[in-house]
């Protein structure tokens, strides 16, 4: 074989190559990995303080061994509670206008802007804490309006990427969030064991500034204006994926229709009811697993992640079956929303009935967590989902209106846990807290049985269709 065959023949070898990762590594399955991965940065850089504060205060309890794993500071719970809960009050403030602006700019400047601008903060946080109280609870207070843009945001990028049929499951990478809470407990164990509290937000903020740069090279709101999308995968998309307005001239919003509707304030409910158990774990399982269970920095670590490893796979398991439910024909959306929803509400409400009895064994714990938070990944099959079902053309903004809620129930379970335990940390204290949570999943599961619809609302139809008038006249001045 001669020299020029060979090299004929490495070019078509190449060639071949590049065929084959273009059909596999599509520009959807990229934006797909990416949404995925920066849900887990997201949630890691919210919970990684939630670990971190267990050694960063001296503890009320004197006869627990307190570890140096770096500068202590006298805080009371309330002054930690509000180093956690200020976060939301910063949260609230984006989550309108993240899914607004993501609608009218488009999603890759907003969440890129945003993650960006927390992955600094994050880097900054041991500074901020050495200063003093206050310059956390600001730096805190700013994370929160830096990270409260991403999850709204993301079904407008959906609506453009991902076929109906398929939503639930590109929807499920939201609670890759858990996935990266799971990941990140562990780690942050181990890293304050070994060198310090301070660590974790060096690395988890180096980390968030890698992949907000990645995000801008990577990432593009729609098929028609990626620079390297195939004609392929272009022309697939387009007939399987009704045109998007991606024009600033959007429809504006039927407020009053809006906040009127039972399914849009089914939402709204849901999300902020499942928020109160979230929250809970989310905050405050690594300090009950301290405090009251008296497990290890590193033990604390991994059975503090458990529950987030479980919601994500009920996740991810539970929106594959609903999309095959839907394509199926055998039961409507709407049947499909409330029955993952309710499966969530009623379950998580008999565990922690079981957790308020018997919490105080570290086995029961474990199981009531791990086994709440394992059946909220049902919900993203239900009300994270349901917004595009409702409403494509107006999903982020309804998305954005539910988080505000949820938000305020986030600083709102701080404030409950700082009433009950400020005296002392017991399980008698906490048995309070799960009541509370058992009443909340209750009020859900019938709130959601009433008022969830799969349907799209007449309000959204209407503006469907002002949207396409205007794609059409747009198309028709090109040519």
């Amino acid at each position: 074989m001669t020299i020029q065959s060979h090299f004929s023949l490495i070019r078509e070898t190449i060639h071949c190559l590049k065929i084959m990762s273009s059909e596999i590594l599509t520009c959807q399955c990229v934006l797909s990995l990416t949404v995925f991965l920066g849900f887990m940065i997201h949630h890691m850089l919210r919970v990684n303080i939630s670990i971190a504060i267990v050694e960063m205060v001296f503890r009320n309890n004197s006869n627990v061994t307190q570890e140096d794993h770096g500068p202590r500071y006298y805080w009371n719970e309330e002054q930690k509670n509000d180093v956690l809960g200020y976060f939301f009050w910063g949260y609230i403030i984006t989550q309108i206008p993240g899914g607004r602006l993501s609608e009218k700019l488009g999603t890759k400047i907003v969440v890129g802007i945003g993650l960006l601008s927390a992955s600094i903060l994050t880097l900054l946080t041991p500074v901020a804490a050495h200063m003093g109280y206050l310059w956390l609870v600001v730096a805190r207070f700013c994370l929160g309006v830096s990270l409260g843009i991403y999850w709204p945001s993301t079904p407008p990028m959906a609506a453009k990427w991902i076929p109906p049929a398929d939503i639930a499951t590109f929807m499920s990478h939201m609670v890759a969030s858990s996935l990266g809470v799971a990941v990140t407990l562990p780690v942050c164990g181990y890293l304050i064991a070994y060198w310090g509290w301070a660590s974790v937000f060096y690395v988890t903020g180096s980390i968030a500034l890698t992949w907000s740069l990645c995000w801008f090279y990577l990432i593009y709101d729609s098929p028609e204006e990626h620079p390297r999308i195939s004609t392929t995968e272009k022309e697939k998309l387009r007939l399987e994926i009704k045109p998007v307005n991606t024009s600033l001239k959007k429809p504006p919003i039927p407020w009053m229709k809006m906040l009127t509707s039972g399914p849009v304030w089914s939402v709204i409910v849901g999300n902020t009811c499942a928020g109160c158990t979230l929250f809970v774990a989310f905050n405050q399982l690594p300090t009950y697993m301290g405090y009251v269970l008296h497990f290890n920095i590193k033990a604390n670590g991994w059975f503090s992640s458990l529950p987030y490893l479980a919601r994500y796979l009920v996740s991810l398991a539970s929106c594959i079956i609903a999309d095959k439910l839907k394509k199926s024909g055998k039961f409507s959306t709407t049947t499909i929303r409330k029955f993952f929803n309710g499966l969530f509400f009623v379950g998580a409400g008999c565990l922690f009935t079981v957790q308020a009895l018997w919490g105080y064994s570290g086995i029961v714990s474990i199981m009531v967590f791990t086994g709440s938070l394992g059946l909220m990944g049902c919900v993203t099959a239900g009300v994270f989902t349901n917004p595009v079902d409702i409403s494509r053309a107006f999903s982020g903004t309804i998305l954005g209106v539910s988080q505000v809620p949820a938000a305020l129930v986030g600083y709102g379970t701080t404030e409950v846990v700082a009433f009950f335990t400020k005296e002392e940390q017991g399980f008698e204290q906490w048995a309070s807290v799960f009541w509370i949570l058992v009443g909340v999943n209750a009020f859900a599961a019938v709130f959601s049985f009433i008022f969830t619809s799969g349907e799209e609302q007449s309000w959204s139809v209407s503006a469907d269709v002002r949207e396409m008038e205007q794609l059409e006249s747009r198309d028709n001045v090109k040519k």
